[in-house]
């Protein structure tokens, strides 16, 4: 299927590793030119050569802290001008969690809890806002929010909190920029192989007097798909939402863990 792509202009926030490394990849395979933003500037350039040399695409690698504004408009601007415009902008940017036992209740604190919140939610407001001008202009676009299954189930009460809410924002931004052609989704990974699945792995492993063999084997049975879903596999639904053919995809949210949980959604 031809999805489209080739010549859009995409930003990735969070985009020197992991998902979305992998988002970026996947979008310059499909002929989109990429500014991937995060704060870690070493990482950022060595992941936009390494994309760029396999794609032939240009990579533009831009810091940014979502959790600032002026950072973020600043990161737009420069993304505007280098790309020549923007037609996709993709929400990853986001602390971790995950990677470490998740605190109950009584062990949230405040200053945890604002940084999770203004570093996802109120990040990806902050690009949603600044892009939006640019694809009202343009008569088209694509605001995708990457967030998780933590928004369908509890155990952990900031990852719900802050999914929910990224949903809650989807479907505002659809209704809001629709008109315009702009659509706006939002996808759930559930528990996903990246570059940090093996480090997370034998930490869990240490922590509970298991093999890391174990681990993952735990972890590819938490799903329908009896495997765990590869960061490209995320990926690949992005580059697809991201296209002009998934038009009929507007203020929704897709899950993307290889089937999480027994509950029906409708």
């Amino acid at each position: 299927m031809n999805l489209e792509l080739d010549g859009k202009s995409a930003v990735v926030t969070g985009g020197s590793r992991g998902i979305g490394k992998a988002i970026a990849w996947e979008l310059a395979r499909e002929g989109c030119n990429v500014a991937i933003c995060a704060r870690n500037v070493d990482a950022l350039e060595a992941t936009a050569k390494e994309i760029a040399a396999d794609t032939g695409r240009d990579i533009f690698a831009i810091e940014c802290n979502t959790s600032d504004t002026a950072s973020v408009d600043a990161m737009v601007a420069r993304a505007n001008f280098q790309l020549g415009g923007i037609d996709i902008l993709v929400n990853n940017a986001a602390r971790p969690l995950g990677q470490a036992r998740v605190p109950g209740i009584e062990g949230v604190t405040d200053e945890a809890f604002n940084d999770d919140i203004n570093t996802k939610v109120l990040g990806y407001l902050r690009c949603a806002r600044a892009v939006a001008p640019i694809m009202k202009q343009r008569g088209w676009g694509r605001i995708i929010n990457i967030s998780g299954l933590a928004s369908r189930s509890s155990g952990s009460a900031v990852g719900s909190m802050r999914n929910v809410a990224v949903s809650a924002l989807t479907k505002n931004l659809a209704d809001e920029l629709g008109p315009h052609g702009i659509n706006s989704v939002v996808i759930h990974p559930g528990a996903t192989r990246t570059e940090a699945t093996a480090g997370v792995a034998a930490a869990r492993a240490k922590d509970r007097g298991v093999s890391v063999d174990a681990i993952l084997e735990e972890m590819s049975e938490s799903n329908s798909s009896r495997r765990i879903i590869d960061a490209r596999e995320i990926a690949y639904i992005v580059a697809f939402v991201a296209s002009p053919k998934a038009v009929a995809i507007n203020g929704d949210g897709i899950a993307a863990g290889g089937g999480v949980g027994t509950a029906i959604h409708y």
